[in-house]
């Protein structure tokens, strides 16, 4: 991996640790469906916009039935969970939450598509599990109702993005990443109307709210997925799910920095043992093999 490469790297896991920030900022003034709403929609069009500005050609009609699926699993539903979580909990914890999505991921692949899995990946989910339990067991947020549902909902926005993930391997060989990112973001845009329009706030947003949303959309979606597009051409997609490793780290960052948020002992060996865990079901050694052995051939 060159600098240039591991630098953008860095920055991906920036823009998407960030977009907890905007969520955060943005969601108790204008409500988690107008937020989502106004996100994927932005997202969508600055999409289309830099696909026309590269000259690519948008081909996503053959598989509209498809791309409304998972922007129903991999966007709508995971965008509104965390925007509404986010309303009781801090930025920095639901990032933290959210990281377990691979974990689900393999769970999901062994129970639908029956893969089979070696102890290390057990193991690696067993570990998860503690590490869960010791950032939310040891937290020092109050556990009341609002609270535990707010955590539920990440949990199920992670499980959702899982479903996602083995989804989009199983249904979108054949389609280009940009053609995906942008049926995704407008089949969410579809999807999610009807439901913001019943949620319009009644005062117009602050300035700093104004500036999230746009930040969200623009930055930590649009570009996070350009960024995205050019490391998995560039250094492969197992060396960029390491991406998954420094989201949360950037979350606690970024909640530290501009929210002040307050963060423990438990919150990072609570990280230090999810991300071990990831690290463990992610089988890096083998798919890095695997793809080396590619490339020579």
């Amino acid at each position: 991996m060159s600098l240039k490469q591991f630098i953008a790297l860095l920055l991906l896991a920036s823009l998407f640790g960030a977009s907890f920030l905007f969520i955060k900022i943005a969601s108790p003034s204008l409500g988690p469906l107008f937020l989502i709403e106004s996100r994927v929609i932005i997202a969508a069009i600055s999409l289309i916009i830099f696909a026309r500005l590269l000259k690519q050609k948008i081909e996503i009609k053959h598989k509209w039935k498809q791309l409304i699926l998972l922007s129903t699993i991999n966007a709508t539903i995971p965008f509104v969970l965390i925007s509404y979580a986010e309303l009781n909990i801090s930025a920095s914890l639901a990032a933290i939450i959210n990281s377990t999505t691979p974990l689900f991921a393999v769970i999901i692949s062994i129970l639908w598509l029956k893969e089979g899995k070696n102890m290390r990946t057990f193991f690696g989910i067993i570990m998860g599990c503690i590490g869960v339990g010791i950032l939310v067991g040891w937290s020092p947020i109050q556990l009341n109702v609002k609270s535990m549902l707010s955590i539920g909902a990440i949990f199920s926005a992670a499980f959702f993005y899982g479903l996602g993930m083995v989804y989009s391997k199983q249904s979108f060989q054949d389609m280009k990443s940009f053609d995906l990112a942008i049926g995704q973001q407008l089949g969410s845009s579809i999807i999610l109307l009807p439901f913001a329009l019943l949620d319009i706030p009644h005062q117009l947003p602050s300035m700093g709210v104004t500036i999230s949303v746009f930040a969200l959309a623009i930055f930590c979606t649009s570009v996070a997925y350009l960024l995205f597009f050019y490391l998995v051409k560039s250094i492969g997609s197992t060396k960029t799910a390491s991406v998954t490793l420094l989201v949360p780290i950037f979350g606690i960052i970024w909640g530290v920095l501009f929210l002040d948020e307050q963060t423990t002992l438990s919150t990072y060996i609570g990280l230090m043992v999810i991300l071990m865990s990831i690290f463990l079901v992610s089988n890096t050694k083998q798919k890095v093999a695997k793809s080396s052995k590619e490339i020579v051939k």
